[in-house]
């Protein structure tokens, strides 16, 4: 397979929505959306189905119109220029093939529409294929590949014009667990290599933080925090980015005053604002991985159930109605046996608090 990039030399450009609102009957999609992509970059919009993702990469990709607020495309403004003049190249998650073509005169339709030359649009066409692994496929029709090579087809399409943006709509969601793995390392490295800034649409938080520069979690037309993935899943900036990327525990605790917390033993001081004043019950958010557990058979908490996970097991707590998640290297987990009592602590420094989620009914 070729390594070799194939566009001119190619700088991204920055794509920037300032104030961006939308809104359908009854709904507000966009609610004052601010958002910079830096040229060359990769941002993951992330988020659950109707915050608002979705919509912001249409409006980019001028396929709807924003009701307030601009797009701009290196300095641009991009309102009011239909899709085809925004030299953008777009892959969605159905493939969108032309059936009665072939791989290669799929990945050159975008030039023929463009007046190029059969011999330019075939070279070209060609030298995409290679690059992204189907060099003995480009006389196969769609019927003939499958879904992780129609896919690639459809990626070697939008980059055959050579776009100054490059946007994924969930391209990937249609596709089994160990293709979609190899899809997107193979489309980072081709993006990366490329230099095109790319806005990719996603609900799959792995995809976002394994694939992305910057991502950019939504929730009701508004970003909730704009990360690299390592800062969004170390120190996510509400409870509800918290929750929505990785696994996260909610731990019962009360507040000493207006700046730290009591959880069991421990006294910590608390990260952003208050909930509230002392005696608040709140709840402790941590990672299952930060924390600690250890063995005490006057603990307070069970273990109930363990969970090999290669390298670490993840040991499910109970304390009478809270639960609890702890992850353990795999090679002290027989310390952990179903039943076995333990004591768990936090890391020392601010911790995460939110109000306690109201039971379920």
């Amino acid at each position: 397979m070729s390594t070799l990039p194939i566009a001119d030399e190619q700088v991204g450009v920055d794509v920037d929505f300032h104030d961006v609102r939308r809104v359908f009957p009854g709904t507000v999609a966009l609610d004052g959306l601010n958002l910079h992509i830096p040229g060359g970059q990769l941002l993951a919009l992330l988020g659950p189905s109707g915050c608002g993702k979705t919509t912001a990469l249409r409006l980019l990709a001028g396929f709807d119109s924003p009701d307030a607020g601009t797009i701009a495309v290196g300095g641009r403004d991009v309102r009011g220029l239909p899709p085809n003049q925004r030299d953008m190249g777009m892959v969605f998650q159905a493939y969108s093939l032309f059936p009665t073509m072939t791989a290669r005169d799929n990945v050159g339709f975008g030039l023929r529409m463009r007046r190029h030359d059969s011999g330019k649009r075939s070279a070209r066409a060609t030298e995409l294929l290679e690059l992204v692994g189907l060099s003995d496929h480009v006389d196969k029709y769609p019927h003939q590949l499958s879904g992780g090579q129609q896919q690639r087809v459809a990626l070697a399409r939008a980059l055959a014009i050579r776009p100054r943006v490059l946007l994924l709509d969930e391209p990937l969601s249609a596709l089994d667990a160990k293709v979609r793995e190899q899809l997107r390392d193979e489309i980072r490295r081709l993006q990366v290599e490329l230099g095109v800034t790319t806005l990719f649409v996603t609900h799959d938080q792995e995809e976002a933080l394994s694939m992305a520069d910057q991502v950019g979690v939504m929730r009701a037309g508004r970003l909730e925090q704009i990360a690299a993935p390592q800062r969004l899943y170390d120190e996510p900036a509400t409870a509800f980015v918290a929750t929505f990327v990785g696994t996260m525990n909610r731990l019962e605790a009360i507040m000493v005053d207006g700046s730290s917390v009591r959880i069991g033993d421990q006294t910590l001081p608390i990260r952003g604002a208050s909930p509230g004043g002392a005696g608040t019950p709140v709840e402790v958010l941590v990672r299952p991985e930060a924390l600690r557990i250890r063995p005490d058979v006057e603990g307070v908490w069970e273990v109930f159930v363990a969970t090999f996970r290669g390298a670490t097991t993840r040991l499910q707590l109970r304390r009478g109605e809270e639960s609890a998640s702890a992850d353990v290297p795999s090679e002290v987990a027989s310390s952990y046996p179903p039943g076995a009592r333990c004591s768990i602590s936090l890391p020392d420094g601010p911790a995460l608090v939110a109000p306690p989620q109201p039971s379920a009914p």
